[in-house]
């Protein structure tokens, strides 16, 4: 098994949980939570404390499938940042490199949810995991892992060059999964993909850093930059290559979605939890897209999290 380090955020995450008053009302191409008026008292049917965040989701998945798992990111000294160690602490996830921010809040984030339909609404305060400039690459050394896995650093191109330059210089891989701050600084980010071995992005994004439309097209400019990639899109499933090979594939199974939080996350971990692990490429894909599925399948970002040892079923992939 391996070592791998995820660096990124780690939160709070507090459901509000409703059948009726969370109703979605369609607008145009968008919707809103439509039953919920300015000064009225609405009663809830269910309250419900998670943990989540991509660092956290992602380190949940390694450790799952039992890899040593390492995190990094910033709580505070509050109840939310307990709840955060207590997670860590049960999934026997090395919090060595845990720091704690002082007047900060631990970042908290509230989720409506539509227990109809699974629809969300998500209001965040990042608190702690809004910054990143704290943590030295010079930590990688102590840790030696095997493989740095990145989510959003919240547009920090600074701290995310340092670490992705420390990291190559110590030989360790690279697996990231930037966010929306990330994609807005396209220059930059393209200069950082030379470091990175493995890079997991949804069609959107994969268009905002390299040109085209059709995934095919989007696969082959970002493989100038990566040796490998994956796009995915949705319920349209995804594609993804190695350099050797390329796979077109849907989804795991036509699952009712409880709660669509982590889905990406644990798409991501649950590729390299499952390549990191000795198995195959195609292999690796097919766990990802049902570690995807079950997590959707459950409320909070992480509870469906599977562990590798699951036998999964045949799901459409095909070689191309």
């Amino acid at each position: 098994m391996a070592r791998i380090v995820s660096l990124g955020s780690a939160l709070q995450d507090i459901y509000l949980v409703d059948r009726d008053d969370l109703a979605s009302t369609q607008i145009g191409e968008s919707a809103i939570f439509g039953e919920v008026l300015v000064g009225s008292k609405v009663d809830i049917d269910r309250i419900s404390y998670e943990v989540g965040g991509g660092g956290i989701n992602s380190a949940i998945s390694f450790a799952r499938h039992g890899h040593e798992a390492i995190f990094m990111g910033n709580i505070a000294h509050d109840s939310a940042g307990a709840a955060i160690i207590k997670v860590l602490d049960r999934e026997g996830i090395d919090s060595s490199y845990l720091n704690f921010l002082e007047r900060k809040t631990t970042g908290t984030s509230v989720i409506l949810l539509d227990a109809k339909s699974g629809e969300r609404t998500i209001l965040t305060c990042r608190g702690a995991s809004e910054q990143f400039g704290n943590f030295s690459e010079k930590d990688l050394e102590l840790v030696q892992p095997d493989w740095l896995y990145v989510t959003t650093l919240r547009g920090d191109m600074d701290t995310l060059e340092r670490f992705f330059k420390y990291a190559k210089k110590l030989d360790i891989k690279i697996m990231f999964n930037p966010g929306v701050k990330e994609l807005t600084e396209t220059e930059k980010l393209v200069k950082l993909l030379k470091y990175v071995d493995v890079l997991n992005v949804n069609k959107s994004e994969a268009g905002k850093i390299v040109p085209g439309v059709l995934l095919t097209e989007l696969l082959y400019h970002l493989g100038n930059y990566v040796p490998i990639i994956i796009i995915t899109d949705g319920a349209m499933g995804g594609i993804a290559s190695d350099g050797t090979e390329t796979y077109r594939f849907g989804v795991y199974e036509d699952a009712k979605i409880k709660d669509a939080t982590g889905a990406g996350d644990a798409f991501g971990s649950g590729f390299l939890a499952h390549f990191t692990a000795g198995k195959s490429f195609k292999d690796s894909l097919v766990f990802a897209s049902a570690n995807s599925t079950a997590v959707v399948s459950k409320l909070g970002a992480n509870a469906g999290i599977l562990t590798g040892k699951e036998k999964l079923h045949l799901m459409p992939i095909q070689k191309i």
